[in-house]
């Protein structure tokens, strides 16, 4: 019974997250303020919400996609938003526990949802959140049951070369923003964790630019965000990456035993 009332708590917080990292994806391309007292406002006829508008995916649903005050469409992309912060939360809370792995598993998810929010609205990673992101890294292994530092610095160095290595052979196909984001990511989850999230995020990209080439929908000289591709692998990491390391016979260390 805790544990499902851990799972739901973090389901909960995750989709609240989700909502939140939305808003400052936004914000942050438009290069207005996201902090401080700016209150969240419906984009079409500027009303400012109230906290019944506000409610991750609940208020959505009720609203039925529409805004309150002038009936609007929301797009659908702020409840997607927040139905993944939610599967995230919960996911990783089933997977993790009240355990050393949640606080990193947590901000490497949602550190990597927040720049696939930015690349995929406006092609750009804001270097701060990657520099967010490799903070968290390091505080969270000064934790008891963090794993070491230099794991994550070997983490951060080899998701840094990985990238910067693409960007050297594709000539610019791939923005150094991509290598700062793999620096930051390797900081949380070390350089095993750091690799794999890497493969499947090649792997799943690939299958995905794949499928829409033989769809129709992509040209062969179509450029394909990268970063949404690395938060899918980054969850397929914290979520069965200690299993496939293991098949490897490969340990994972520390926080990720």
């Amino acid at each position: 019974m805790d544990s499902w009332c851990v799972i739901f708590f973090f389901t909960f917080l995750g989709a609240s997250l989700g909502s939140f990292l939305n808003v400052v994806a936004g914000r942050s391309v438009a290069g207005t303020s996201w902090w401080g007292g700016s209150r969240s406002h419906c984009p079409k006829c500027g009303t400012v919400l109230r906290w019944k508008d506000l409610v991750p995916i609940v208020s959505w649903m009720f609203l039925r996609g529409r805004c309150r005050y002038c009936g609007s469409r929301i797009a659908v992309r702020y409840v997607a938003a927040e139905v993944w912060g939610a599967a995230t939360g919960g996911l990783l809370a089933w997977r993790w526990g009240l355990s050393p792995a949640l606080f990193p598993a947590l901000a490497a998810a949602f550190g990597l949802f927040l720049n696939a929010l930015t690349d995929l609205e406006e092609g750009y990673v804001f270097d701060i959140f990657p520099l967010a992101m490799g903070i968290c890294g390091i505080a969270s292994r000064v934790l008891p049951g963090g794993g070491s530092l230099l794991d994550g610095f070997l983490g951060a160095l080899a998701g840094c070369a990985v990238i910067s290595l693409i960007i050297l052979l594709s000539r610019g196909g791939m923005g150094w923003g991509d290598a700062t984001l793999a620096a930051g990511t390797g900081m949380i989850l070390g350089w095993k964790f750091t690799l794999l999230t890497l493969y499947l995020g090649f792997m799943s990209g690939g299958v995905f630019s794949l499928a829409l080439l033989t769809a129709g929908k992509l040209r062969r000289k179509d450029a394909v965000p990268l970063v949404p591709f690395l938060a899918v692998g980054g969850m397929l990491t914290l979520l069965f990456g200690p299993r496939i390391l293991s098949f490897l016979n490969i340990d994972p260390g520390l926080p990720w035993r």
